[in-house]
């Protein structure tokens, strides 16, 4: 009997380890890229809903504010049109145009679910939670529409993500990684610098992007699926 059960034993290990090996990153990605990130939103959307004030977000507008330089303005300005109109949504469409005219029909349908998708998203929760935006000074590049969860954090991270996940399998992701992340933090960065958003609603911009674009990949890519692996004309 300890034998059969020690053989048992080895066999389980044996099993987990092999389902680790083959569903390791997935299961990683879901992790790191779906409910750490749906945990974070969720408590931030507690609090914007009843409407009580987060610890950190004045202090850390303060604080930007007290950098404020005229060079840091002309900077921070150009970096938050780069991370909406002059930049990220013209490689939004660039992106899916090229993967079409490429016929990677799976490539192109995820990156077009998760990038229109996400816009679609944070106009809903805009709506949803109707959240002010900061008034503390008066902003050299005002906003009129509502503050949570920041559409500016929310399209850099969905593009970041996009772009990553399709180059995951390539010898582009690390370069990728590199140049996406200090875009991501830095267009975050400049919506507080210019006192247009909450510290809090940047952060719930990277999660909901986050929770969107990894349930977009693993549903396109469902199972054994990988971008670029497989005939693009397969359904």
């Amino acid at each position: 009997m300890p034998a059969e059960g020690g053989d048992a034993l080895s066999q389980e290990l044996r099993y987990g380890a092999g389902v680790l090996r083959h569903y390791g990153g997935r299961l990683l990605l879901v992790f790191i890229g779906l409910l750490l990130p749906l945990w974070g939103f969720a408590e931030l959307a507690d609090e914007i809903h009843e409407q009580e004030a987060i610890p950190f977000d004045e202090p850390v507008l303060h604080f930007a504010h007290d950098l404020a330089r005229e060079g840091f303005d002309r900077f921070f300005v150009l970096i938050s049109r780069i991370g909406y109109l002059w930049g990220v949504v013209p490689l939004d469409i660039a992106l899916v145009l090229a993967l079409t005219l490429m016929r990677r029909y799976r490539e192109a349908t995820f990156a077009a679910i998760a990038l229109a998708g996400s816009a679609l998203l944070n106009i809903a929760a805009k709506a949803a939670f109707a959240r002010e935006r900061p008034s503390l000074w008066e902003s050299i590049a005002p906003e009129h529409n509502f503050s949570f969860p920041s559409g500016h954090a929310m399209g850099s991270m969905t593009l970041a993500w996009v772009l990553v996940l399709l180059a995951w399998r390539t010898r582009w992701r690390w370069p990728l990684v590199a140049l996406m992340l200090p875009f991501v933090v830095l267009v975050g960065l400049s919506r507080v610098y210019l006192g247009v958003h909450y510290p809090s609603d940047i952060l719930a911009g990277w999660a909901a992007a986050s929770v969107w674009v990894v349930a977009a990949y693993l549903a396109v890519y469902w199972g054994s699926l990988r971008p670029w692996h497989v005939p693009s004309t397969h359904p």
